[in-house]
């Protein structure tokens, strides 16, 4: 009885703010965009087959009816990101229980938002956090929940190859853009429900490091493949993790140490790619590397501008 009328205080005192105030979203997720989380993809607005972000730019897939929050490794997750409530409302469902693993293509049985939860709000608005880490969920159904509140972890349940929070933005059950509320035909949105404004960004870098040989793309995404790194007798190696590849973007990598530079080469990208990485060096030495600081500078290209750059220095004694 308590929770039922505390229910329905929040929804009529909500739904009142809402006729004098638009519906407004925070950040769903207790990181720093664009340094330690970054948005991958967004609602596809193509009726087709075809794949459209807001932007008219290719950050979404067919069909994706959400804002993928993505966090750059796995080790990022096995830190720990919460997942926030972006609106106050109540808790209409939960799921918690799924395995952490990349998504094999197995029949989920209609669990491919893996543990989340669904918040109602007023006036017809509905948010839901899927992805969570497995037993992180803080909430019960039918909690009342303020802004910020949080509601788990960051994961990698479900249908994923990456871990991240998929939020999706529902009004009347109909799928709503927090980007572009009133529709994308236009290239880009002059409205958003973000309190606020999240900068828009085409792709980026989102971890790179040194390596004693060409890392797997597994060790890379895990965040472990710079765990061992390169002695003076051994490879050098410089690799890249990056989102948003379009064909014919560059990474260019390039390392120079005591004795000048090392190697710089333009890898030039063939398709387009929602996440990848790539790497380059030098064998090791006979007579080993020099001592001294080595310097990592990475760069990803487009039309010849800038998108995202990073450097990183190791010592080899």
């Amino acid at each position: 009885m308590i929770r039922a009328a505390l229910c329905a205080v929040l929804l009529m005192g909500s739904a009142s703010l809402a006729g004098a105030e638009p519906f407004l979203l925070a950040l769903p997720v207790d990181c720093t965009l664009g340094e330690t989380c970054y948005i991958q993809q967004y609602v596809d607005h193509d009726p087709g087959p075809g794949t459209r972000d807001f932007t008219c730019g290719g950050l979404s897939y067919d069909g994706h009816k959400g804002t993928d929050f993505g966090l750059p490794t796995h080790a990022a997750m096995a830190r720990g990101v919460n997942v926030l409530a972006a609106a106050p409302g109540i808790v209409g469902g939960i799921r918690d229980g799924m395995e952490d693993r990349l998504f094999a293509g197995e029949d989920l049985g209609g669990r491919d938002c893996g543990n989340g939860v669904v918040l109602r709000h007023a006036d017809g608005w509905e948010s839901q956090y899927c992805h969570l880490q497995k037993g992180s969920v803080q909430v019960r159904s039918g909690q009342v929940v303020e802004a910020g509140a949080v509601l788990g972890r960051v994961g990698l349940s479900g249908r994923t190859q990456f871990p991240h929070l998929h939020l999706s933005l529902r009004h009347e059950g109909a799928v709503v853009d927090p980007f572009a509320p009133d529709g994308a035909e236009a290239c880009g949105s002059d409205r958003t429900l973000w309190i606020t404004r999240l900068n828009y960004t085409p792709g980026g870098l989102l971890d790179i490091g040194f390596a004693p040989g060409v890392p797997d793309f597994d060790a890379v995404q895990a965040g472990t493949a710079d765990r061992i790194p390169p002695d003076r007798h051994s490879a050098l190696v410089g690799f890249a993790l990056a989102f948003g590849g379009q064909k014919g973007d560059v990474v260019e990598i390039a390392i120079d140490g005591p004795a000048g530079e090392v190697i710089t080469t333009n890898i030039e990208i063939d398709r387009a790619q929602a996440s990848f990485f790539r790497a380059a060096g030098r064998k090791r030495q006979a007579e080993g590397w020099p001592a001294g600081d080595y310097v990592l500078t990475v760069r990803f290209l487009r039309d010849g501008a800038v998108v995202d750059s990073r450097f990183e220095r190791i010592e080899l004694q």
